[in-house]
């Protein structure tokens, strides 16, 4: 039995406390929220641009499958799918003619 705490120990129990440290409500730990993968919100993003189910799908690489999918809470898209629905969202003109090979400015 080692004696001795390592590095790699050290670290593991200064990342505990601070876990410990968030439950407790002393400290808040940094995070990242893409988008909210709510099917709500994933279906009214598609009515809103008013395109069928497979032609936004087609329009953007996504399965279409897929996206029914998510709209009937069956699934909840991946990291990268989330990522891509943000950018849709925010700017679907644009993600359009990248897409297509023509930059706009």
């Amino acid at each position: 039995m080692m004696s001795q705490r390592t590095r790699a120990g050290l670290e593991v129990e200064a990342a505990l406390g601070e876990v410990l440290s968030h439950l407790r409500g002393e400290d808040t730990l940094p995070c990242r929220m893409v988008d909210d993968p709510a099917a709500k919100n994933i279906l009214a993003l598609r009515k809103r641009m008013k395109p069928s189910r497979k032609a936004f799908a087609n329009r953007f690489g996504l399965d279409a499958r897929a996206m029914q999918d998510w709209e009937q809470v069956r699934r909840v898209p991946h990291r990268a799918a989330r990522v891509l629905l943000t950018v849709i969202e925010h700017d679907p003109r644009r993600l359009c003619a990248h897409l297509a090979g023509d930059r706009m400015k």
